[in-house]
């Protein structure tokens, strides 16, 4: 891990880690769009909650 990547916050890190798993399986572009739009939409109502 590089030291500015050690050194982001938890979101930049979280992200780095998800790209890497998705790519990693090959996942489709558009599929991986839909997941996130689902996932967001879930965080979202859990920040209203």
């Amino acid at each position: 891990m590089s030291k500015e990547l050690t050194q982001a916050p938890v979101h930049v890190k979280l992200a780095v880690d998800l790209i890497m798993l998705l790519e990693e399986h090959n996942v489709a572009t558009e599929d991986v769009l839909k997941a996130l739009e689902i996932i967001k939409n879930d965080y979202e109502k859990k920040l209203i909650q």
